[in-house]
């Protein structure tokens, strides 16, 4: 039997059935967009789950139309217009990775139920789980509008190498399919639309036979591992680079005009070329 719990939140569910806790991404009318109260919530909301002695594995997933577009992105082109000193931006940065680190450091296994649409920051959030799993049809991508760069790829090439994480990050709103994310080895396997989430829910259940103590040091032992290999170290390293480059005129011209013509119109004229940050003089 399925029980919401915890204290009201806006943004994010928790539903717990039985062993499985379930966290649900709900902001359905922006598309899962995560804005700053969306951000803290889930923080929130995994410490909850982590700190729940009947809960042995913690999915999650988006409620609507898809997974998550990412970061709020009209939000962050005014976050970047008033952070106009660099450390305090690379803070901020820095404090949105930490918030998806923290399902790498929690004790429990994480699932992540990806469909339809997981853009952007989304993607940060789903390599720090333990296991995805992505609709055949999902489509896994990148910004439309390179408002920023170095802070989601980077993370990228863990799981699919340097040449595939460059190649999605040099063209601005490249995808992959759920089935492609697969094979390149960014998600763990896919299944048809209508299968995910009784597929999620069966496996998690799976996972939940097996006891708390023994899935813990399970996680820490792979989770060493990677650390060893670098993987801790690393995950600032795309927050330097995009604080850096949000202080370069071509990203404060395209943030500009996010907040002069909103966000589907830039896309729109970055498209079709009329939103050029390189016609600025001085730009290289």
């Amino acid at each position: 039997m399925s029980t919401k719990t915890g204290e009201p939140r806006s943004f994010i569910e928790i539903v717990v059935d039985g062993a499985v806790g379930w966290m649900i991404l709900n902001r359905p009318e922006r598309l899962n967009a995560m804005n700053v109260q969306m951000l803290e919530e889930f923080s929130s909301a995994l410490d909850e789950l982590t700190a729940n002695e009947l809960v042995r594995v913690i999915v999650i997933r988006g409620a609507g139309r898809c997974f998550s577009t990412g970061y709020d992105i009209e939000r962050d082109s005014r976050e970047i217009s008033e952070h106009a000193d660099i450390v305090t931006d690379f803070d901020r940065l820095v404090q949105n990775v930490d918030r998806f680190a923290g399902l790498w450091d929690c004790p429990k296994p994480v699932i992540v139920a990806v469909h339809s649409y997981c853009l952007a920051g989304a993607t940060q959030l789903c390599v720090f789980a333990d296991i995805t799993v992505v609709a055949d049809d999902a489509v896994i991508g990148l910004p439309k509008i390179p408002v920023g760069g170095g802070y989601i790829t980077p993370l990228w090439t863990w799981l699919v190498g340097p040449k595939r994480a460059k190649q999605m990050a040099f063209t601005a709103g490249s995808s992959i399919s759920g089935r492609t994310a697969v094979e390149w080895g960014w998600a763990n396997y896919s299944v048809p639309a209508d299968e995910l989430m009784q597929n999620v829910e069966e496996l998690a259940n799976n996972i939940a036979r097996t006891p708390a103590s023994i899935l813990r040091m399970k996680k820490y032992a792979v989770n060493r591992i990677a650390d060893l290999q670098g993987f801790r170290t690393s995950i600032s390293y795309g927050a330097e680079t995009d604080a850096l480059l949000h202080a370069a005129n071509a990203v404060k011209f395209l943030s500009q005009g996010i907040r002069d013509h909103g966000l589907k119109e830039a896309i729109r004229l970055f498209e079709i070329g009329e939103l050029e940050p390189d016609l600025l003089q001085g730009e290289h």
